[in-house]
């Protein structure tokens, strides 16, 4: 009867560290690609808030219109504002989900022996495809944790001990980006929908994490 209140300290004390554990995770992560802890955590909260931005890179003019996704709606059904449709559809890349993460690869890449990063990214991009799907009115839905498991274990089992964080996310980020965008991305063209965007939507979440659990775990 007396540990009562011992358990509920501790709980509360876990309560409050959580959240300094999920700070700290991409300080740790970062470091182990070279990057000190502050431009890592930059690098982590400028990816998080640049899923917001989607750059387009292409264009091209549809034969039907665009139906209305959920957003379009929404709007029309509790505000009364109809959307106009579109006959154009556009490819755009996400800041946080491709062109960022893309970068930072590149950079790693000049660090690393292509020879662990080829098989690895192959591996990773097989294994994205077969588990990702696309979705009417969403796009690529995929297992956001799934993507940084098969990286992690394919860096492992090519790269050298030093250099298998790296090889991590690099073959996690682009493995990702290939197998479950650009691969799909004709899938998505058939679905008449008026915006793409390569490294957003569902995707976003498996590369957001694949950086911060393939690295850990490698």
């Amino acid at each position: 009867m007396y540990f009562l209140p011992v358990s509920i300290a501790i709980f509360f004390l876990f309560l409050f560290l959580v959240p300094f554990f999920i700070f700290m995770l991409p300080a740790v992560a970062f470091a182990k690609l070279g990057l000190s802890p502050f431009a890592g955590l930059i690098f982590f909260w400028v990816c998080l808030m640049g899923s917001l931005i989607n750059i387009p890179v292409y264009r091209r003019e549809l034969d039907t219109y665009c139906e209305t996704d959920d957003v379009a709606d929404v709007f029309n059904r509790f505000f009364g504002i109809r959307i106009p449709k579109f006959q154009q559809q556009i490819i755009s890349l996400n800041l946080g989900g491709a062109i960022l993460p893309g970068l930072l690869s590149m950079f790693l890449l000049s660090k690393v022996n292509l020879h662990a990063v080829i098989p690895a990214t192959i591996i990773t991009s097989v294994f994205s495809y077969s588990l990702s799907k696309p979705v009417k009115g969403v796009g690529i839905v995929i297992p956001a944790f799934i993507p940084p498991i098969i990286a992690a274990v394919a860096a492992l089992i090519f790269a050298q001990k030093g250099n298998a964080p790296a090889v991590a996310y690099i073959s996690g980020v682009l493995g990702t980006l290939i197998g479950a965008d650009l691969l799909r991305l004709h899938q998505l063209k058939k679905f008449g929908l008026s915006f793409l965007s390569i490294g957003g939507a569902g995707v976003f979440d498996g590369i957001f994490i694949v950086g911060i659990i393939s690295v850990l775990l490698a």
